[in-house]
This record gives structure tokens, C-alpha cells and sequence, in this order.
């Protein structure tokens, strides 16, 4: 072990300590914001560090962001490799320092990343290409025929950026490591090809559990689950972890799914376009019977669509929530969906979003009501 994983953060969620986590609020987070998920209770609300511009004062922002989000009910952290070119993974690790020092404790906190699209470092380089063939061909670590648009998920090339995240973070181990849509691959290769590939892929997902370096595993996805089964870059969920039965056997650690879902992207409750039995079903009734998390991404998406919609709708909200408010609502109120994950790089935003750990989730029937508005044509 080198130096810096010497110097690495011990440890992973716990079921003990994300219990204890909840437990700190008690009296002020209302019933139904922790949720249990394998093993573990999670906030309904994560914190994403996808957006802002690669320099000091976005990665000094993001710090103070996700400490204040901890202190305020957040225990779920989302981030990926190649956001802000690595700069985002590194914030995350210096906000758990500090929050490490302010009296949390690793297990209490599920930290994620994903891995699949080239990072660069610190920001684009001049010759992108260039960097390529200098830190992953030369070096063996992955094959040009690897690659699709920036994007690789062979055996070695995972092994790199699962080093390499766990540097970044300065973590021993990573509680949830994704696929970073794997759909690219899936688009432009034969079905046999893509396949291969994803098994290979999730034999070496199966063997950084073995070694301690990840805990679970899963698909971070754009259109991948919401796509008609007919699209290109469409993926069944079942297929999906039927080849993660075949390389881990029933004990599998493919447990977590990332899509989008929000007001105006509500395909992953609405539409049946997965493979499911002798018929058809939605990926939360799939991810459901398969015991497989649900992360959404996107959550604050078109939040303006509400202002469209009749009063008794709208009426289904706490009075004094803000449109942002009301569609991160309906997201984590939605059954299937255990975190709701929004990009928060500002206190204020933290602070606004997690008002709503005071409130509970709207009932089923409130969410259905929605559903049944938004499937309609409009």
C-alpha cells in the first residue's frame, strides 16, 4: 500500500452507523426521510457534485456545501471521476476530513462515485487524444478498441479509476461504485460485444469488493432505463442483473440503479418498457422484485411545470414550499425511489433543499395522483 492509502480514511457505511446517523435527528427530521436500503439507512435527499466550473472557488464552495449538507440530515454523497476533471471526487474527500474532525464518523455516510468516462486532470487538456494514449494506452492499462466517445469500462482501465477514486476521495473504500452510463458502450456495439464487455466489467467490480476497495456496485444511467426496449442504448434491468448473478452468484453486490426521475422525465414510474416475466413493467417494479436501490438524478429538472398544473394538484404540497421545493418533493415521495439526488455547490442551496427534511414524504395516493396528471397528454 502506498503512502496516500496509508493515509486513507478507514472503514465504509455501516448499518450501525447510518442508524446512529439518523438517530442525531431525531426530533426534527420527520418520519420517512432515512430510509433502510441494503443494510443501511440513507437520507431521501443526496447531495451531486456534477455542475460548476474547475477552479478554487467552485471546489471551496462545494467543501462548505457538503459539510453543511451533512449537518443538516444528508448522509448520502454522489459523485463521479470526471466531474469538474476529478475536482469534485476531491472535494467530497476534503469535506469528510473536515467533517471527520467535527465528530462524524465514516460508517455514518454512503459515499458514491462512478467510473467509465476519461477524467482528465484539473481540467481539458490541450490534446485530448494525446492524454489518452500517454496515461491509459502506453501504460497497457486499456486498448484503443476500448474506447468508445471518451468512454471505457475494460478490466484494467476500472481497476486505474478505482485507485484512482479512492485516492481523490482518500477513502480505503467506496461505498457505491457505478458504471457511468454504460449505454454509450451499449449503442455503438454489437449485443454479443457489449455483453462481454459488461460481464468483464462486473467481474471486476465483484473482485474489488473481495479486496475491500468498493462495497456495492451498480449502473449510473441517463437513458439507458428510460429509453423505449427498442432504442439503441436501451438496457433491461433484468438482463442487466442476470449477468451480475452469473459472475457473483445470488450473493451478488449489483445493488444500485442511477436514472434520472423528476416532473418532466417520470419515465422510470411510467413507462413499461422493461422485460419483466411473460410481459412488461416499470424499472421501480423490476428494481423492486430485484431488491436493486434506486438513486434518481436530475431531481429538480423543470420544477416550472407545476405552475401549470390546476389548484388541487398543487394542493397536494405542504403550504410555503417553493416550486424547487415541490418537485424535489414529489421525487423523493415517490415509492421506489430510496434518494433523491440534487447538485447543491452553495450553503444557501443546502440550506433551501434541506428544509424539506422537516417535512414527510407525500403519501402513495398524492404521488399517484401526480403520476396519473403527468401520463396524461398534454
Amino acid at each position: 500500500m502506498n503512502k496516500e492509502m496509508e493515509a486513507a480514511i478507514p472503514g465504509w457505511a455501516t448499518p450501525q452507523g447510518t442508524w446512529a446517523y439518523a438517530r442525531r435527528f431525531e426530533g426534527t427530521a420527520a418520519p420517512g426521510h432515512f430510509r433502510p436500503a441494503q443494510g443501511l439507512w440513507l437520507s431521501s435527499i443526496g447531495l451531486g457534485t456534477y455542475l460548476g466550473h474547475p477552479d478554487p472557488e467552485t471546489d471551496a464552495r462545494y467543501v462548505e456545501a457538503i459539510v453543511c449538507a451533512v449537518a443538516r440530515g444528508c448522509n448520502v454523497i454522489d459523485t463521479a471521476i470526471n466531474y469538474r476533471f476529478q475536482r469534485s471526487e476531491r472535494c467530497v474527500g476534503e469535506a469528510l476530513r473536515q467533517l471527520l474532525a467535527q465528530g462524524f464518523r465514516r460508517e455514518e455516510l454512503v459515499i458514491a462515485t462512478k467510473g467509465g468516462y476519461v477524467p482528465y486532470e484539473g481540467d481539458w487538456p490541450e490534446d485530448p487524444q494525446r492524454y489518452i494514449e500517454e496515461t491509459y494506452l502506453r501504460a497497457g492499462i486499456a486498448r484503443p478498441e476500448d474506447f468508445v466517445d471518451g468512454h471505457c469500462i475494460a478490466p484494467g482501465y476500472l481497476r486505474h479509476q478505482i485507485a484512482q477514486s479512492r485516492r481523490n476521495l482518500g477513502l480505503e473504500a467506496i461505498d457505491v461504485y457505478f458504471l457511468h452510463n454504460p449505454e454509450v458502450q451499449r449503442a455503438a456495439l454489437p449485443p454479443d460485444e457489449f455483453r462481454a464487455r459488461l460481464r468483464a466489467a462486473f467481474a471486476v467490480l465483484e473482485e474489488a469488493v473481495a479486496q475491500g476497495w468498493i462495497r456495492f456496485y451498480g449502473t449510473a444511467t441517463w437513458a439507458a432505463y428510460r429509453a423505449p426496449a427498442y432504442a439503441p442504448e436501451a438496457l433491461s434491468l433484468a438482463e442487466v442483473e442476470a449477468i451480475a448473478r452469473e459472475v457473483g452468484g445470488p450473493e451478488h453486490h449489483f445493488r444500485f440503479v442511477q436514472l434520472p426521475y423528476n416532473l418532466s422525465m417520470p419515465e422510470a414510474a411510467l413507462r413499461r418498457n422493461q422485460p419483466w416475466g411473460e410481459g412488461w413493467a416499470t424499472t421501480l417494479e423490476v428494481a423492486r422484485d430485484l431488491g436493486i436501490t434506486v438513486w434518481a438524478s436530475a431531481s429538480l429538472m423543470q420544477g416550472r411545470l407545476l405552475r401549470s398544473w390546476p389548484l388541487w394538484l398543487r394542493r397536494l404540497f405542504p403550504e410555503g414550499l417553493s416550486e424547487a421545493q415541490r418537485a424535489l418533493q414529489f421525487v423523493r415521495s415517490t415509492p421506489g425511489i430510496t434518494t433523491a439526488l440534487v447538485g447543491m455547490s452553495r450553503v444557501a442551496h443546502v440550506a433551501h433543499n434541506l428544509a424539506l427534511v422537516a417535512h414527510p414524504p407525500l403519501s402513495p395516493e398524492a404521488i399517484q395522483a401526480i403520476l396519473n396528471a403527468l401520463g396524461r397528454p398534454r
